[in-house]
């Protein structure tokens, strides 16, 4: 039954592998972002306040999704941060490969959390 004929809506399947793993990607590019700030104003020459309303705004808001995690709905957040990371490499274009890494390790996660908890809860 699909969504569309009232079944329920398949969203990712949280464990405590998933949970920590994720969190540790956010963890660290929580890091990464918000040393884009400096990085944005003195190498790049971008305005002080859009850089810092981009990096430790995205930095913060990778804290935050890293508390939601026990929700199911953090996930689709957690890959909507990893696109603006991506992006913020219109500001410092290294954060173009370094964004693009970060959505790497955050898909893996979900894929490698469910796949070795699929294989120890046999």
């Amino acid at each position: 039954m699909s969504p569309a004929e009232g079944g329920e809506r398949r969203m990712i399947r949280v464990t405590p592998g998933t949970r920590r793993l994720c969190a540790s990607v956010l963890g660290m590019e929580a890091i990464v972002l918000g040393l884009l700030t400096p990085v944005a104003i003195n190498v790049q020459g971008v305005a002080p306040a859009v850089a810092v309303a981009v990096g430790i705004g995205l930095a913060v808001l990778c804290v935050v999704v890293t508390g939601l995690l026990k929700h199911s709905s953090a996930y689709v957040a957690g890959s909507v941060v990893q696109v603006l990371a991506i992006l913020a490499g219109l500001l410092v274009p290294m954060m173009f490969f370094l964004g693009s890494i970060f959505a790497a390790l955050w898909i893996t996660a979900i894929f490698v959390a469910h796949r070795v908890e699929g294989v120890t809860s046999r």
